[in-house]
């Protein structure tokens, strides 16, 4: 299965390990063992002992009779993560309707102060295959959304971000040439919306659109990725249900959907 790589970086070795620990087990579909993290790890089982206590004192972990599972912290900083970002419920009402109206996964994400983050998704957390995680974005030039949102950066920051984060190739369709880049981002400016096909995980296409500026100082924009084979005969349906997507998107000062359900008919089968 595809695995989403984490960036890399270097800090004290406890709290790499506190948090390695927090992704094993998060990234787990069933509680987590000791000696399982241990392995994971490749520490002794007293160490792994010693970085879970404080965070299951902090409630970041729970343990169970089957092992180690996410605490009653975690969600509280989900929150907390969507109110830094202006969000709320709204939001995640709006993906779940445009996943409804298209048959495809959809994805809010985001650009702040040099970071790309995927900040929701309507893809089931226990899809350990699914590409696209909420996160850090470490692919975003070889993604639809994070040319969504790079191509909607003044070319400085956007040149910035990319020699900052690099343009690894993950396939044959990755463009790692900053000059390729640009002329995709004029190809997005023009069409309105942002494509990859297989460029980050050949087995995914995903289409994006940027939203306008919401005066938050933060770039935002909407998802959703389907197999790369069904792409050809669903993409015009996607398009439109993206573009009927962008005004429904809440504001700071409007916290829930402006548009009514309605306003997102389903796809006819094909």
């Amino acid at each position: 299965m595809p695995v989403t790589p984490r960036p890399a970086h270097p800090g004290p070795q406890s709290v790499e390990r506190a948090l390695a620990v927090l992704d094993a087990v998060a990234d787990a579909d069933r509680p987590v063992g000791a000696k399982a993290l241990a392995r994971e790890l490749g520490c002794a089982l007293s160490t792994v002992y010693h970085l879970t206590g404080p965070l299951l004192a902090r409630g970041y972990l729970v343990r169970t009779a089957e092992g180690y599972a996410p605490g009653p912290r975690v969600p509280a900083l989900h929150r907390s993560h969507q109110r830094h970002h202006g969000l709320g419920a709204g939001t995640g009402e709006l993906l779940g309707r445009l996943r409804r109206a298209t048959g495809a996964e959809a994805y809010h994400t985001a650009y702040r102060d040099g970071l790309i983050t995927v900040v929701d998704t309507t893809a089931p957390v226990t899809d350990a295959g699914h590409p696209f995680v909420p996160g850090p974005e470490p692919r975003a030039h070889a993604t639809a959304h994070g040319k969504a949102l790079l191509a909607a950066l003044p070319r400085p920051l956007r040149r910035r971000y990319l020699a900052e984060h690099g343009m690894a190739r993950f396939t044959t369709r990755t463009i790692t040439s900053a000059e390729r880049f640009e002329a995709e981002v004029d190809r997005v400016r023009d069409q309105g919306f942002a494509v990859s096909v297989g460029e980050a995980d050949l087995a995914y296409t995903c289409l994006a659109v940027a939203l306008p500026d919401r005066g938050d100082g933060i770039v935002h924009a909407l998802s959703v990725s389907l197999p790369t084979a069904e792409f050809g005969r669903r993409q015009g349906g996607i398009r439109a249900a993206l573009t009927r997507a962008v005004p429904a998107f809440p504001t700071p000062a409007s916290p829930t959907p402006s548009l009514p359900a309605p306003a997102f008919p389903a796809l006819p089968e094909s």
